[in-house]
């Protein structure tokens, strides 16, 4: 499965999307770009949106724990400041 990301970048391959084993809904998408693979941290609100915490150029097999971490963080800070409708 491919797309073309906004800006025009060039095509994209989708490669993996799974939750990270451990956390409190955290997922991970994997895109490759050229010889570049990306992750990119994300979670759920609701049924119908994603939020995207963070990404990185993926350099090893093995996902940051630090990398985890900073997506945990965000989350918590961000359902801590939304509004409710």
């Amino acid at each position: 499965m491919g797309f073309k990301p906004v800006g025009g970048f060039g095509r994209c391959t989708f490669i993996i999307f799974q939750k990270l084993i451990g956390t409190v809904e955290i997922w991970e998408c994997r895109v490759q770009s050229g010889s570049n693979t990306y992750r990119i941290f994300c979670f759920f609100l609701g049924n119908s949106v994603v939020v995207l915490t963070h990404g990185l150029v993926k350099k090893s097999q093995k996902t940051p724990k630090q990398e985890i971490k900073k997506a945990q963080t965000y989350r918590k800070d961000f359902l801590k400041r939304r509004i409710k409708p």
